[in-house]
């Protein structure tokens, strides 16, 4: 088939390698966002997706919007049997949809119907979901609600963070995409209406969802640091100032500190959540690198009854 590839960031690129590498198919353009600041400097960068099409020499449409007079005339010129997508990041109109004779095929990173929506990989790991995987299905109007033509599964691994998982997903995914457009060309694969049942949501995370409640069971407080991991980044407040938590483990034999109590040793920071504590490894200080959790409690001197979490200058955190 002649295919129009849509997608933008990282993630996208594996897809688009595993379609460009098929003998059966041709990528004869791909869709992605228009190039975006980027960098102290906040000079325009092009997307992953753009990059890589343009090292490959195919043609690349940066539409401001899919609904672009301009972008839905060359579409229609360019004629593509089937547009899969991977992560593009814009909503497409029904005029838009309706050009390739297959449709549009999205790649999505849930076992549909659970986890429509923008952030599904990080919701399964703060919802403490033990198996996960990808989905490929027709789009339509409706959020993440089209016929499915595949899935894979994939373990979520007790210490996965949402880049670790989403990494092994994209790789894992891209095969999948490249079988259901072989399954699409050689018309043996029909796509399925997902359940009713089981639906679940998974809007965009904000900076909000990433601050860590230390009320919370350190179970609970592991999964947010995990699932928020790399973006949006789990935090929490000390001294009014933002203090990112990059990682940490659980420890049950911890149960003596109360929520957010800290407890400095010579080489470790365990603080204190609403069932035993959790052990900090690595933390990044506002407007400083990351750096070991045990140099950084040496470095501020933690004094007795200080907590980490405590409400004042939280309104500074944004």
């Amino acid at each position: 088939m002649k295919l129009v590839f849509a997608g933008t960031p990282e993630v996208a690129v594996p897809a688009l390698d595993a379609l460009i590498a098929s003998d059966r198919h041709e990528v004869a353009a791909v869709v992605t966002r228009p190039d975006a600041p980027s960098g102290r400097g906040r000079r325009l960068v092009a997307s992953p997706v753009a990059q890589r099409a343009e090292e490959e020499g195919i043609e690349i449409l940066r539409p401001a919007r899919p609904r672009d007079e301009a972008f839905l005339t060359r579409l229609r010129e360019i004629a593509p049997d089937c547009c899969p997508v991977v992560a593009y990041g814009a909503l497409l109109p029904r005029v838009a949809l309706d050009i390739p004779a297959n449709g549009w095929v999205n790649l999505h990173f849930s076992l549909l119907p659970a986890w429509r929506g923008a952030a599904p990989v990080q919701h399964a790991v703060i919802a403490g979901d033990e198996t996960t995987g990808a989905a490929t299905f027709l789009i339509e109007e409706g959020l993440d609600s089209g016929p499915v033509y595949g899935v894979i599964t994939e373990d979520v691994r007790p210490t996965d963070t949402s880049g670790d998982l989403l990494t092994r997903l994209a790789f894992a995914g891209a095969g999948l995409l490249a079988a259901t457009m072989d399954g699409i060309e050689d018309g043996t694969l029909k796509a399925v209406r997902q359940p009713t049942e089981g639906i679940s949501l998974a809007p965009k995370l904000t900076v909000d969802d990433a601050r860590v409640d230390w009320a919370a069971p350190a179970l609970r407080v592991d999964r947010v640091v995990r699932g928020c991991t790399p973006a949006p980044g789990a935090w929490t407040v000390f001294r009014g100032e933002r203090l990112k938590l990059i990682q940490l483990r659980p420890t049950p034999d911890r149960t003596d500190l109360a929520p957010g109590e800290p407890a400095v040793g010579k080489n470790s920071v365990h603080v204190g959540t609403g069932s035993y504590a959790v052990e900090l490894l690595w933390v990044q200080p506002q407007g400083k690198k990351p750096m070991r959790a045990a140099d950084w409690a040496r470095g501020v001197r933690i004094a007795p009854g200080e907590r980490l979490g405590a409400a004042e200058g939280a309104a500074d955190v944004r």
